[in-house]
C-alpha cells in the first residue's frame, strides 16, 4: 500500500489518553486517522475487505465459469438441469434453515436486571454522523432521556472535519448537554467504520455501544447491557439489541421493510444465539466489550456493511454475538429511491462479508464447529444467493413453461413456490411477537418486496465489481413521524 508503519491503535490510544482531543498535535491525529483506516488490513490482512477477491478465489470463480461454459456448449441440457437444480436447492436450504431459526428464536428469554445497589460501570456511546445536522437535535434528546447516570456517560458526538453544517449543529447541542465531540480528520475512505476507528482511541467505558443519527433506543437498554454483560460468559464480545422502525405504519414500504426487520431481530438472530453459530450485527445498537473491540481490531472501513463483518469475525476470533432484549427504534426509508440506496449498500456488504470469511475456511471450522461454519454460509451467503437467484428461477420457470420438454418445471416451480409460501408465513409471522397483528396481514404482500430486494442486490453486485468501497449514504429526517 506503501504507507509508512505507524503504531498500533491501543498503543496510540494510551499515548492519546492525556491529553484532550482538540488539543492533540496534527501528526498525532493524523497518526491516528491512518490507523483507524488501515489498521485492520495490516494487523489482520485475512480479515479485511481491503482486498475484495483473493486469487485463489478468482481462480475457483474462473473454473466454475470454465465448467459452465463447457457443459453448456457440449451438454446443454445437462447444464439445464444442474442450474436449475443448484439454485433451487441452494434457495430451498436457505429458507428451511430460517424456518428453523424462526421456531428456535421465536419464544422470548429472560433478561438480567441490574440491581439498584449494583454499581454502574462508564458506558462509551458512539454517534458517527455525516451531513446530518437536521436530525441532531433529536437525537440529543433520546440520549439524554436514557436511564443511566450522567457522570458515567462517555458521549461522542463524532463528526468528519468537512461536514461544518453537522459539526456546528453538534457544537450548539453539546454546549447543553454532557457530550465530546470528536472530529475526523479528512481521510480515505470516508466511512461510518473509519469515523468509529477513531473515537474509539478517546472512549473511556468499560462497555462501548454505537447509534445511528436517527436512533431512539430504550430508556433502559444500557443497564439491560450492562446487567446481561456481568451475568454472560467473558467470551461474550458483543450484545445486539433489537431494531425496528417508529414510522413502521407510514406506507407499504415502511411497512415491509418493519415485518423484516421483525422477523430479522425478533426471530431469526435469538435463533442464531440460541445454536451459540455466528451472528451478524445490525448496523446500531451494537453493545460490546470495549477492551474485547479493541483487541478484534475494531471495525473494517473497507466493508460498507461493517457490523455483519464485526459480527463474524467476532467468531473467528473465538468470541460471540448475543442477544439484548431491548429495542432501538429508527426511521424506515419512506421513499424507495432512499431504500434502494440502503439495501443495496447492505448486500453488497453481505457480499464483502462472505468472500471476507471465505478465504480461511478451516480457521472458522475451528473456532465456530462446522454448525458454525455451515449457518454463517447458509445465513449470510443464503440471504445474498436467494436475492441473486430468485429473478433467475422466476425466469427458468415461466421460460419451462413454453420449452419443448417442459424441462425443470417441477423443480424450479416447487422451490419458488413452496419456498415464497413458507418465507410469506414466516413474514407474518414476525411480528406477531411484538402484538403487532395489524401488520400481519401486509406479509402477503411480501413476494413484492424480496423482488425489490432481488433488484437492490444486483445493484450492490454492481457496485461490488465498479466502485466496492462507496458508501451510499441514507438520508434520515424524511418521515413524517421523525419530529415526534
Amino acid at each position: 500500500m506503501g504507507k509508512k508503519a505507524v503504531p498500533t491503535l491501543p498503543h496510540l490510544a494510551r499515548a492519546a489518553s492525556s491529553f484532550r482531543h482538540a488539543e492533540m498535535a496534527a501528526d498525532a491525529r493524523a497518526a491516528l486517522a491512518d490507523d483507524a483506516a488501515y489498521g485492520l488490513a495490516r494487523a489482520m490482512p485475512s480479515l479485511s475487505a481491503h482486498i475484495v477477491i483473493t486469487a485463489p478465489q478468482v481462480a475457483a470463480l474462473l473454473f466454475a465459469a470454465v465448467a459452465a461454459t463447457a457443459l453448456s456448449t457440449f451438454w446443454p441440457q445437462t447444464m439445464w438441469s444442474a442450474l436449475v437444480a443448484l439454485l433451487s436447492f441452494g434457495f430451498v436450504a436457505g429458507t428451511l434453515f430460517r424456518a428453523g431459526l424462526a421456531c428456535l428464536g421465536g419464544w422470548p428469554r429472560a433478561t438480567p436486571h441490574a440491581s439498584d445497589g449494583e454499581p454502574l460501570p462508564v458506558y462509551t456511546i458512539l454517534v458517527p454522523l455525516f451531513r446530518e445536522a437536521n436530525v441532531l437535535p433529536h437525537l440529543a434528546r433520546a440520549l439524554m432521556a436514557l436511564d443511566y447516570p450522567r457522570d458515567k456517560l462517555d458521549i461522542k458526538i463524532i463528526v468528519e472535519e468537512d461536514d461544518s453544517e453537522t459539526g456546528a449543529v453538534a457544537a450548539e447541542v453539546a454546549g447543553n448537554a454532557p457530550f465530546e465531540i470528536v472530529c475526523v480528520p479528512a481521510g480515505r475512505p470516508q466511512t461510518k467504520p473509519r469515523a468509529c476507528n477513531y473515537a474509539l482511541n478517546f472512549a473511556r467505558g468499560e462497555f462501548t455501544v454505537i447509534f445511528d443519527a436517527e436512533d431512539r433506543p430504550e430508556r433502559d437498554q444500557l443497564r439491560k447491557a450492562a446487567a446481561a454483560f456481568r451475568a454472560s460468559p467473558s467470551d461474550t464480545a458483543c450484545l445486539q439489541a433489537r431494531l425496528n422502525f417508529y414510522n413502521a405504519d407510514e406506507n407499504w414500504l415502511t411497512r415491509l421493510f418493519a415485518l423484516d426487520y421483525a422477523l430479522w431481530f425478533d426471530v431469526l438472530l435469538p435463533g442464531l444465539d440460541r445454536l451459540g453459530v455466528p451472528m451478524p450485527l445490525g448496523g446500531t445498537s451494537n453493545h460490546f466489550r470495549t477492551a474485547v473491540l479493541r483487541q478484534l481490531g475494531g471495525w473494517d472501513p473497507f466493508n460498507v456493511t461493517e457490523d455483519a463483518d464485526l459480527g463474524i469475525r467476532i467468531a473467528h476470533l473465538g468470541k460471540r454475538v448475543a442477544m439484548l432484549d431491548s429495542t432501538t427504534f429508527e426511521e424506515a426509508p419512506v421513499h424507495f429511491r432512499v431504500w434502494l440506496k440502503q439495501r443495496s449498500r447492505w448486500l453488497k456488504g453481505y457480499m464483502q462479508t462472505w468472500l471476507v470469511h471465505t478465504r480461511r475456511p478451516l480457521s472458522l471450522i475451528h473456532r465456530a464447529g462446522l454448525g458454525g461454519f455451515f449457518a454463517f454460509h447458509l445465513f449470510v451467503g443464503g440471504a445474498v444467493l436467494s436475492a441473486l437467484a430468485a429473478p433467475l428461477l422466476w425466469a427458468l420457470f415461466a421460460w419451462s413453461l413454453f420449452g419443448p420438454a417442459h424441462s425443470g418445471l417441477s423443480l424450479s416451480a416447487s422451490s419458488l413456490i413452496g419456498g415464497n409460501a413458507l418465507l410469506t408465513v414466516l413474514a407474518m409471522a414476525g411480528p406477531l411477537r411484538r402484538g403487532w397483528r395489524d401488520l400481519a396481514p401486509y406479509g402477503l404482500t411480501a413476494t413484492l418486496y424480496w423482488a425489490l430486494i432481488s433488484l437492490a442486490a444486483l445493484r450492490g453486485l454492481g457496485q461490488l465489481i465498479t466502485n466496492p468501497f462507496y458508501w451510499e449514504k441514507t438520508a434520515h429526517g424524511l418521515s413524517r413521524q421523525a419530529a415526534d
